[in-house]
C-alpha cells in the first residue's frame, strides 16, 4: 500500500484576497498556517510562523533576511511574495540558500497607472482642498481665482522610469492633451514611440517638466534621488507625483520645497515610513496629497494578485514553473 504523501507546510503572513487562499486549499499539497488578520504580523510572531514551513506567502511589510530564513529552517523551498516589489527580502542570502522567489509583476500595471494619474490630477487641480472647502462652509461664492490649479493640456510630463507602470502612466496621460513627454532612465526604451517619449537625461526633464512623476524601481542610484538639488530645478509651477517607492525621496527636502513655494504641489502613494505618522510635517500642507499606498488597491487586482501568488507558491513547493519566478 502506498505511502500516504505528507501535506508540505506553508505560512502566510496576513490574511489575503479568496482566490489565493482558495487555490491554496484546493491544491492538496500543503499545510497552511496563516496569521489571520488584517494587520502586519509582529517579527516575533513571524519568526515562530515560519518554523519548519515549506513555502512561506509574504507582503512588502515582512522583513525576509537572514535571521528569518535561519527560523525557517532547511525545509523551506520557495517564498512568494504578494507584490511587484521585493526591496524587502535579502536577496543575495535567498539565493545562497537555493531557494525560489515568486513575485506579481504586471498584474497591477493598469491599477497602479490609474491610481497615479488620479493622484496627479487630485495635487495638480486641488481637489481635497476644494472637498474640504465645501466642508468646512468655505464654498461661497464662484471666485474668479480660488482654488485655481495646473492643467495637462498642452503640458510637459516627464517620467522617471519607463518601464511597464511608467508607460501605462505615460499612454493615461496622452490623452489628456499633454503636449511633450520627456522620460529618462538607464537607457532608452524602443517603446518609448508608442507615447512619443524623449528619452532626456535627468536635469533635463526635472528643469523642462510641468509634471514629474517618479516610477522608477528602488536601487542604490534611485535611493534619496529626489532631493533639496532635483527640487531646486524643477519649476515653480511643477507638480510632483510619487507612486514608486518612499525612499526614492528625501521627504524633509520635499517638505522643504512645497513649504516655500519652490514648487507647486506634491502628489505622494508611497512614503517612508509606511504608515506615514499622523504628526508628520508633509501632513499639515494643503499642496500635499499623500495617500495610504494604495495603488493596486482595485478588487480585481487585489484577487489577481492574490492568484499569482498562490500559484507561484505552488509551483515552488512542487518543483515546477512558476508563473512568475525572479531570476537572480
Amino acid at each position: 500500500m502506498q505511502a500516504v504523501q505528507k501535506l508540505m507546510k506553508v505560512f502566510i503572513t496576513r490574511r489575503i484576497p479568496p482566490e489565493g487562499a482558495k487555490l491554496l486549499s484546493q491544491a492538496g499539497v500543503c499545510e497552511v498556517a496563516l496569521w489571520d488578520s488584517d494587520e502586519p504580523v509582529p517579527r516575533a510572531e513571524l519568526l515562530k510562523g515560519v518554523k519548519g514551513a515549506h513555502g512561506i506567502l509574504c507582503l512588502l511589510s515582512d522583513k525576509i533576511d537572514a535571521e528569518l530564513l535561519d527560523a525557517a529552517g532547511p525545509n523551506l523551498k520557495v517564498i512568494s511574495t504578494l507584490s511587484v516589489g521585493f526591496d524587502h527580502m535579502a536577496m543575495d542570502e535567498i539565493k545562497k540558500r537555493g531557494i525560489r522567489v515568486g513575485y506579481t509583476p504586471d498584474v497591477l500595471t493598469d491599477a497602479t497607472a490609474e491610481l497615479t494619474v488620479a493622484l496627479l490630477l487630485a495635487a495638480a487641480r486641488r481637489l481635497p482642498e476644494g472637498v474640504e472647502e465645501v466642508k468646512n462652509g468655505g464654498w461661497s461664492s464662484w471666485k474668479p481665482l480660488w482654488l485655481c490649479g495646473y492643467g495637462l493640456s498642452g503640458s510637459t510630463v516627464g517620467v522617471i522610469g519607463l518601464g511597464r507602470i511608467g508607460l501605462a502612466i505615460a499612454k493615461r496621460l496622452k490623452a489628456f492633451g499633454v503636449k511633450r513627454t520627456l522620460y529618462s532612465g538607464r537607457t532608452a526604451k524602443a517603446y518609448a514611440g508608442e507615447v512619443g517619449g524623449e528619452f532626456v537625461p535627468l536635469d533635463t526633464l526635472v528643469a523642462e517638466s510641468d509634471f514629474v512623476v517618479v516610477s522608477c524601481s528602488l536601487t542604490p542610484d534611485t535611493k534619496g534621488m529626489c532631493d533639496q538639488a532635483f527640487f531646486s530645478k524643477m519649476k515653480k509651477t511643477a507638480v510632483f507625483v510619487n507612486s514608486s517607492r518612499g525612499t526614492v525621496v528625501n521627504q524633509e527636502d520635499l517638505y522643504q520645497a512645497l513649504s516655500t513655494g519652490q514648487i507647486a504641489a506634491a502628489g505622494l502613494d508611497v512614503t517612508t515610513p509606511e504608515p506615514l505618522p499622523s504628526n508628520h510635517p508633509l501632513l499639515t500642507l494643503k499642496n500635499c496629497v499623500v495617500l495610504p499606498h494604495i495603488g493596486s488597491a482595485t478588487y480585481s487586482t487585489r484577487g489577481v494578485m492574490a492568484e499569482l501568488s498562490a500559484r507561484n507558491l505552488l509551483g515552488g513547493l512542487q518543483g515546477t514553473d512558476m508563473p512568475s519566478e525572479l531570476t537572480f
